[in-house]
């Protein structure tokens, strides 16, 4: 028996490889899927079966094309509809792979179809979880995300309680758990870091796995502190339900070498959205005119489906050497299937083509400090609202929305001032500013190292509070 977690830290992910006897299933897969067929390959083994553990929501599976390129079976849970060939498990029903069995818990909650896989070892002995969205580790899935159902979050919440307490809670402790996410996933609110993890502890350290709980306590519970979900989740969640091109022809398209003529004219023609996926610091000292920053080292692909809303916008790149297709597969991942190619030889070709470009300044926070003192500056705090609430700079003139509604927002900010912005180390700072001065706000002014480094300083600062008490 062979289990391998594997983990994509961008969408905070966790897809995963069993095999046993020659056979393989492959639960929740990424987009792409060539790397499943490889791995596979390389144990002489065959994709038997494609486990689905629901309808994503944060990313687009790689469970259509894996299946036409295996020929293996894409299993839902129960109440599922595809538009595509798909067996739909029932409650309770086993297939068998190798010496393994893999059992169906239907567990909905999270979703109607969200199921939890059960896996037995050749003894029959029940060795692990695979819990999708159902259980992760230290927090539960939200259950707000359900696709045209007429069921309220309260209601779902319900069923998870029931499916929780009925399905999961009765196994033994020493079950493996092996969730679809872990820390920095939108889809639960206290995700673990740590991204495989034992029943038992589950039982004692998880707050939705308390055995005192009522139902009430725990719908109450589950909901408290919920935000809003990212734009992108439910057209994901419908790709993943309908269909989508394959993979192979979106990175055909948009890993396409362009001069910066050829991008120019396009970005002219089609409106297409420049996105500069360099380092931050990179982007303020120099950037083409109107393009937005979303760099590749931070949390790309979430920022990308929080920011832009529409999945078919046109883009064009501007990636560091090398990262091409990498930039264009992570897009792929949520559902930006319409890239139109790259900048050929990046910042450097587009300059010694004599072309202009911007810059944003940036200061450290020792210049803000002497600024602060001597004049009433207007800052912008783009940070998450927990965040914000645990400690800010204080001011009459400090403002603050996250970045994430920062599109809901503009009509808040003032073009006629200047606006000094932070987040927390700078990388959604410098996201911000790059949308602020597309949309014509000029005078901006970036604040290196954020609130960290503002945490350093004896700036004017809010007495800061343990979110767990907010």
């Amino acid at each position: 028996m062979k289990i391998e977690q594997i983990y994509t830290g961008c969408l905070a992910q966790g897809a995963y490889y069993i095999e046993s006897n020659g056979e393989v299933a492959i639960i929740d897969p990424l987009r792409e899927t060539q790397q499943y067929v490889d791995k596979a390959a390389s144990e002489n083994a065959k994709i038997k079966y494609i486990f689905e553990t629901h309808f994503h929501a944060d990313f687009v599976s790689g469970h259509i094309d894996l299946a036409k390129k295996t020929g293996a079976t894409i299993i839902f849970g129960p109440s599922a509809e595809t538009g595509y060939d798909a067996y739909i498990a029932k409650d309770n029903e086993t297939f068998k792979l190798g010496d393994l069995t893999i059992k169906v818990l239907h567990t909905p909650g999270h979703t109607l179809e969200s199921v939890t896989y059960l896996l037995l070892d050749a003894k029959g002995k029940e060795h692990a979880i695979f819990s999708g969205d159902t259980l992760f580790l230290g927090d539960v899935g939200r259950p707000d995300l359900a696709i045209k159902s007429n069921l309220t979050k309260e209601d779902l919440a319900s069923m998870l309680y029931d499916s929780l307490r009925n399905k999961i809670m009765t196994l033994p402790d020493d079950v493996i758990v092996y969730p679809a996410h872990g820390a920095g996933s939108a889809c639960g609110k206290n995700l673990s870091k740590e991204t495989i993890g034992i029943l038992g502890e589950q039982k004692k350290t998880n707050y939705a796995l308390r055995e005192d709980m009522s139902r009430a306590e725990f719908v109450k519970e589950v909901l408290d502190g919920i935000p809003p979900p990212p734009q992108y989740f439910a057209k994901n969640a419908m790709m993943n339900k309908s269909g989508y091109d394959s993979f192979e022809t979106i990175l055909k398209k948009g890993d396409t070498p362009l001069s910066p003529k050829e991008f120019e004219a396009i970005a002219n023609h089609t409106g297409a959205l420049m996105l500069d996926v360099r380092t931050e610091k990179e982007f303020l000292e120099a950037h083409i005119p109107n393009s937005i920053s979303i760099g590749l080292q931070g949390g790309f692909a979430p920022w990308v489906g929080a920011l832009i809303t529409d999945l078919k916008q046109p883009i064009l790149l501007i990636t560091p050497e090398g990262m091409e297709k990498e930039t264009v597969t992570r897009l792929s991942r949520v559902g930006y299937d319409n890239t139109l190619g790259y900048l050929k030889g990046g910042l450097m070709a587009w300059k010694k083509a004599g072309k202009d470009t911007e810059n944003i300044d940036s200061i450290s926070v020792e210049t803000l400090a002497e600024r602060f003192k001597k004049e009433v500056l207007n800052i912008l705090d783009v940070r998450k609202d927990g965040e914000y609430q645990s400690e800010h700079l204080k001011g009459s003139h400090v403002k603050h929305f996250p970045l994430d509604v920062i599109n809901k927002n503009m009509n808040a900010i003032d073009k006629n001032k200047t606006y000094y912005i932070h987040c927390a180390g700078g990388y959604r700072s410098a996201i911000a500013a790059s949308i602020l001065k597309a949309r014509g706000v000029e005078n901006l002014i970036n604040i290196e190292g954020g609130f960290d480094a503002i945490k350093k300083t004896d700036l004017p600062k809010t007495d800061f509070v343990c979110p767990s008490t907010l």
